[in-house]
């Protein structure tokens, strides 16, 4: 026996104010695409959405500097430097 889940998602209506000549040109342009002007601003707003923030951006890229930090110090070994006196006699 198989059991199907229902997810129920609440969806909002929300007012646009554009100018006439905007909408009418969307319309156009979403007529062309086989798509509707609600389609393409809820397109819009969804990927709006999912966009990474700056925060979380920066966030990202100091944990990604400080693995590469973490991973080259691993493979530091100061055993295999020069000592002062060698390093000067150069």
């Amino acid at each position: 026996m198989f059991r199907t889940a229902v997810i129920q998602c609440r969806v909002r209506n929300i007012t646009v104010t554009v100018d006439d000549e905007v909408y009418k040109r969307a319309r156009v342009k979403a007529a062309e695409n086989l798509t509707s002007v609600s389609a393409v601003v809820k397109q819009l707003l969804e990927e709006y959405a999912e966009r990474e923030s700056e925060r979380d951006r920066l966030v990202r890229l100091e944990k990604d500097a400080l693995e590469e930090i973490s991973r080259r110090a691993s493979r530091f070994d100061a055993s295999k430097r020069l000592d002062r006196w060698k390093a000067n006699d150069r």
